[in-house]
């Protein structure tokens, strides 16, 4: 991640670059880009004002990653468009990094969240999205929604245990940020 954000802050060295053409496709979950696994996952965290701006606090400021526990990194302490994010799983030298960027933020009254997109050295190419709606009935919902393909020899060695993982991942993401909201 070291080397992640001195590349984005060092005017001689190239800045990574998204790994992807369609850029920002996840804002609208029903028309994601064909040839792509896709992913869309969503569960009721909690209901209420206060369980709506304790999960969005929770998704924003990393804290419902972190809670997994997956290493991220990130060049803020809150998620803001053009942010360098990176994400590793594994132990020591197996340890594999994933380097995204924020691609976009939604801070509103009923819709909190954020998409970040892979940058070149990703094992995957795509974005995800992270999003807390509070509904009118109250209904607090946390919504996953992602497309991608292998960018790597692994995750194509992976094949479908890779969309598979991505799932798991997301409804792992979906029970912490419930108990992070019930705390």
């Amino acid at each position: 991640m070291t080397r992640l954000l001195n590349s984005l802050s060092r005017p001689d060295r190239p800045r990574p670059a998204l790994s992807y053409r369609e850029v920002g496709a996840t804002r609208t979950p029903a028309a994601l880009p064909e040839g792509y696994h896709l992913l869309r996952y969503g569960t009721v965290v909690g209901h209420g004002r206060a369980a709506f701006e304790t999960a969005g606090a929770a998704v924003t400021t990393w804290r419902m990653h972190r809670a997994t526990g997956a290493r991220l990194r990130a060049d803020a302490e809150r998620a803001e468009s053009g942010v360098a994010v990176e994400i590793s799983a594994g132990i020591g030298r197996l340890r594999i990094g994933a380097p995204c960027s924020v691609i976009w933020t939604a801070y509103e009254e009923n819709r909190v969240g954020f998409a970040y997109g892979t940058l070149t050295g990703h094992p995957e190419c795509g974005e995800e999205s992270f999003m807390v709606h509070l509904e009118p009935d109250g209904t607090v919902r946390f919504a996953v929604t992602a497309f991608s393909r292998p960018a790597s020899w692994y995750t194509r060695l992976g094949g479908p245990v890779v969309p598979l993982l991505q799932r798991a991942y997301a409804r792992r993401l979906g029970q912490v940020l419930r108990r992070l909201v019930r705390s």
